[in-house]
């Protein structure tokens, strides 16, 4: 899921990004399952719902990052 998905629930609530993958890379200090840092986890159910889309946007970044890494590993 990225943020250009729907990341709202029924009641409009921005939903959380974790898919139950719970470790951190060390590398990148990002969780291996949602791509999230460890204070944005800690921070998630203090964040308003503009500061969840914050993470959602700088997931979708990260993610990028990391498959185009991966994409130059397998070259």
């Amino acid at each position: 899921m990225t943020a250009g998905d729907d990341i709202e629930d029924e009641d409009g609530s921005v939903m959380s990004p974790c898919i139950s993958i719970c470790r951190m890379d060390e590398s990148t200090g990002w969780c291996e399952g949602c791509l999230r840092t460890i204070d944005e986890i800690a921070g998630w159910s203090l964040f308003d719902d503009d500061a969840k889309r914050a993470v959602w946007r700088a997931i979708e970044v990260r993610h990028a990052e990391f498959m185009a890494k991966h994409a130059k590993e397998r070259r």
